[in-house]
């Protein structure tokens, strides 16, 4: 097993053993965090995620981005790339390809190339640096639109010193862990 395979292991293993209240206590906390960003601030569109497999949950931070009369728009993966839908309700989601939920609908794509982007991330280093699920997707989908302000957050525990990034790895600017 490569030190990234027992690393992922180690971090799915602790979120598994967190509890709905935990998550939802360190969510919110962290989606305040972003709400106090000027990145945040700034942006007139968001492209978030919907939480799977324990993580963090972006729920109030959607929720709150629509009320700000912000753009909101989820991902959704065609083949090997990945585009991101606007959203007018939240609740219009299927689980994906990989299980994430995903919008129900194909449009409309969104197209704001100075968006705030939060990444989504088994594990961050403090340079941004990230190990994703093994698909691709953010790194593609950020190579091709370099432009977006982009933020990850996690818990404590998914924040290591240092990952050894890949020629094409792209970090995100900032890192908020609880």
């Amino acid at each position: 097993m490569s030190s990234k395979q027992a690393l992922r292991a180690l971090v799915r293993q602790q979120k598994s053993a967190m509890t709905s209240a935990d998550i939802t206590a360190r969510s919110e906390a962290l989606c305040r965090m972003v709400l106090q960003t000027r990145q945040y601030q700034q942006a007139s569109a968001l492209y978030g995620y919907l939480p799977f497999n324990q993580e963090v949950d972006l729920m109030p931070l959607l929720r709150q981005a629509m009320a700000d009369g912000k753009q909101v728009a989820l991902p959704k993966c065609y083949g090997k790339e990945m585009r991101f839908i606007l959203m007018s309700d939240l609740t219009r989601v299927r689980p994906g390809a990989i299980g994430a939920p995903e919008p129900t609908e194909d449009s409309p794509v969104a197209a704001d190339p100075s968006a705030l982007v939060i990444v989504p991330g088994l594990i961050f280093d403090r340079k941004g640096y990230r190990i994703g699920y093994g698909g691709g997707y953010y790194d593609r989908f950020l190579s091709a639109e370099p432009h977006h302000p982009t933020i990850g957050l996690c818990y404590s525990f998914q924040l290591t010193d240092c990952l050894e990034p890949e020629p094409h790895d792209i970090p995100v600017d900032i890192v908020f862990s609880l």
